[in-house]
């Protein structure tokens, strides 16, 4: 096939057979030529369906569970669980598959008995209780969450030949819900010298994190709810804080408290765990934005592609820094790259869902993408990612993903 056509379906974008981003479509087309006949006798078009239901479920042949959900062998209740990635497309997260992270479990906590102090360095204390806040203004904004220690799997010596939702799963796309916070610190009155909100959960752990103000300020909100619904419980019912672009612990769950301060807690989250160790031997503290990241999630970990033909090679870009500007494709491991179609809207701090067709005719192919942002951050490769931080140190890796195609079709976790 040679590299230039008067027709988009055979017109190649960059090696190994990506094709120019818009002619999915009509390659597909040809490529599924003949059509599909319905089956004669289909049991659900003769015998009525199911009557309607209070909550809804998904269909019982759609394998959608979240995945690597085993807790910490010394307290099973801690631990994380990762959205599917391979399973989804767009870029909102059905509730049920939102990755989760806990500390001490999920508490079951009456919204009736739970409230939110604002306090410290104001000029008057607030106590808010749920239905209070339920009569606050509120806006909704579709945003990423992502755990800072997402795709820690891909820092092992050794690739893990693992799903794209095992691998960098902690990481979701929601519409959230709630009350702007500087409507509350505003009522509050901050004093001059507050210039760090300490936030604090009412979970068993005690979790809390200190944010700099002008964090706060930027679009961090009280969250009520998610994707429409009241929060569930394992995001943070009855409500959380949500800071976007921000790395997911410090948008704190089961939110009681927010003290202003002048400088931050140090607390014990903040100074064992989210702290990272670089290379020269200093510590970084308070790196809370998360980098430019892509990952692709179809053609990814684990499939088996069935057929030589035409793919569609999909998957999500994100920022904390800005919106999504470009992402770029390889099929060769980085030798050539291509520009995807971005398939939905490029806002701040959400997820951005990228396409461009892929010709497979059986050849070896190496799949990476690339993400840049509108301030110009470019994904870096995984050694350039891994250079920054002293060995055993996982949190903030944004290296390019490598999914490895074999001339069988099987697909696999490698390291370029």
């Amino acid at each position: 096939m040679s590299n230039k056509s008067n027709n988009n379906e055979t017109q190649h974008a960059a090696g190994n057979g990506l094709l120019h981003r818009r002619s999915l479509l009509k390659a597909s087309a040809l490529g599924l030529a003949g059509g599909f006949l319905l089956p004669a006798k289909a049991d659900w078009r003769s015998v009525p369906g199911a009557p309607q239901s209070t909550y809804g479920s998904p269909s019982k042949f759609a394998d959608l569970r979240r995945e690597q959900t085993i807790g910490h062998p010394f307290g099973p209740a801690a631990g994380s669980s990762s959205t599917p990635l391979q399973s989804l497309n767009g870029t909102i997260t059905p509730n049920s598959l939102h990755f989760e992270r806990h500390h001490a479990g999920i508490p079951n906590i009456d919204p009736a008995k739970h409230f939110l102090t604002l306090y410290g360095d104001v000029k008057t204390s607030l106590r808010f209780s749920y239905e209070s806040l339920l009569a606050y203004p509120m806006e909704s904004h579709k945003y990423f969450l992502e755990c800072s220690g997402n795709s820690y799997r891909n820092t092992f010596p050794t690739a893990q030949n693992l799903t794209a939702g095992s691998l960098n799963g902690l990481i979701s796309g929601a519409e959230w819900t709630g009350v702007p916070l500087h409507y509350l610190l505003d009522e509050a009155g901050l004093e001059k010298d507050a210039n760090w909100i300490i936030a604090e959960g009412a979970d068993a752990s005690g979790h809390t994190r200190s944010i700099p103000l002008h964090r706060m300020l930027d679009g961090a909100m009280v969250a009520l709810f998610q994707n429409g619904e009241p929060l569930r419980p394992a995001q943070g019912y009855p409500m959380r804080l949500f800071v976007p672009g921000c790395e997911g612990n410090i948008s704190v769950k089961w939110l009681s408290a927010l003290k202003a301060q002048k400088t931050p807690a140090y607390s014990r989250e903040e100074t064992s765990k989210y702290t990272d160790l670089l290379k020269d031997g200093t510590a970084e503290m308070f790196s809370l934005e998360m980098e430019v990241k892509s990952v692709i999630t179809s053609p990814s970990g684990t499939m088996q592609l069935n057929r030589k033909g035409v793919y569609e090679i999909s998957g999500m870009a994100w920022s904390g820094a800005s919106a999504i500007r470009t992402v770029e494709v390889s099929a060769d491991g980085g030798k050539s790259w291509a520009t995807a179609l971005l398939q939905s809207d490029n806002q701040p701090n959400a997820l951005t869902r990228f396409r461009i067709p892929w010709q497979w005719t059986g050849q070896p192919s190496v799949l990476q993408s690339r993400a840049i942002d509108q301030k110009g951050n470019v994904q870096p490769t995984r050694d350039v990612a891994l250079q920054r931080y002293s060995a055993g140190s996982f949190y903030h890796y944004n290296g390019i993903q490598s999914w490895q195609v074999s001339s069988d079709g099987m697909v696999k976790n490698v390291y370029v």
